[in-house]
């Protein structure tokens, strides 16, 4: 019965994505890019998941992880030829080497998991509002590191000519692979001992678990894959500048996390396809493409409606239903054979005369 309820809990937010993938394949072009980008974006929200969700450590630090895996990956698969223009400073084995795009996303998860336990290692000694302020400030380093250091990218400039080969399936399939990782963690020893410290430290430690190794676990597996995802991203994308993975990217992923539900998987998936497919409505409705909005307001929303939208609709799950939609529980058939039953009391034998 536990199998089975594993299998389950692992094909409602697989099945969700390859549904969202097929629907995307049905659409014009100009609509397949959003799906294509509310994938990408659930990726980078289920590796987030991995660590926050988990740990119950709250971390701003994970988009440095994407920015990281974006920039590696990109950088590594812009045309020999056009990286003299594009990448005039770069040390030479970045500049006189191109590989391609299934070793680029590797390369960026593997260079995301070593940055992640380095910087890890002091970090996870830390809890509450201590470690969401490091985490935060190693966002602020790795983006000006990014921005200004130009011997390991454009800087400030825009990377441009990088291949933009995450389609409609390799999004899927991307999204597919960060969620299945995700819910191998949390099922394994690793999460399960994780998850014990989040819920009781005191009793996590005196049962002999330790709490710094296993949030530097936790934490090196999610920076692997957010850095997997930053890949996806910038193939997705053809273009990057550091800016746009920066604070409003972390914003509306933490965003989709908590309107989903922190302590699920399935609550990372729907709330990032909720929120990616909410924010693209808003977007369309401030560049005048939703008919609805703009006979109604006389004009197109105003900019920023997109980011305003994202938070009210946040608030509003905070206020009524602070566990987020799913209500921080992973995905079950109603009804099913492994449905926990309460079991009847014990009924006590009748006196003896």
């Amino acid at each position: 019965m536990r199998r089975v309820e594993s299998l389950t809990q692992l094909a409602g937010p697989v099945v969700l994505l390859v549904l969202v993938g097929l629907v995307g394949s049905f659409m014009d072009h100009p609509r397949a890019l959003e799906f294509t980008n509310a994938l990408v974006s659930a990726g980078i929200v289920a590796a987030l998941y991995v660590f926050v969700g988990n740990s119950g450590v709250l971390s701003f630090g994970q988009i440095g992880f994407v920015i990281v895996g974006a920039y590696a990956a990109g950088e590594m698969t812009v045309p020999a030829d056009a990286k003299l223009s594009v990448l005039p400073k770069v040390f030479s084995p970045i500049r006189d080497h191109t590989i391609g795009n299934a070793e680029s996303l590797l390369l960026a998860a593997g260079i995301g998991a070593i940055y992640a336990l380095l910087v890890g290692i002091p970090l996870m000694r830390l809890s509450g509002l201590a470690a969401g302020i490091a985490t935060f400030a190693v966002l602020g380093i790795t983006h000006n590191i990014v921005r200004n250091w130009e011997q390991i990218g454009p800087g400030p400039l825009t990377l441009s000519t990088v291949p933009e080969t995450t389609d409609l399936w390799q999004a899927t399939l991307g999204a597919v692979a960060v969620v299945g990782l995700a819910f191998l963690y949390q099922r394994s020893r690793l999460g399960r001992q994780l998850r014990a410290a989040r819920e009781d430290p005191a009793a996590a430690r005196a049962a002999g678990i330790d709490i710094h190794r296993q949030r530097l676990w936790a934490f090196t597996l999610s920076g692997a894959l957010s850095a997997f995802s930053g890949g996806l991203f910038v193939h997705y994308q053809g273009t990057i500048n550091v800016e746009d993975v920066y604070l409003q990217l972390t914003f509306l992923s933490l965003a989709m996390l908590v309107v989903g539900g922190v302590g699920s998987l399935w609550g990372a998936v729907v709330g990032a396809l909720l929120v990616s497919g909410l924010n693209s409505f808003l977007i369309d409705g401030e560049n005048g493409q939703v008919g609805l909005i703009n006979d109604l307001l006389g004009r197109s929303l105003w900019h920023g409606s997109a980011l305003v939208g994202v938070a009210a609709v946040m608030l509003v799950i905070l206020l009524v239903r602070p566990s987020g939609i799913t209500g921080g529980k992973e995905f079950r058939l109603p009804g099913g054979p492994y449905r926990r039953r309460r079991l009847a009391a014990p009924t006590s034998p009748a006196p003896t005369p």
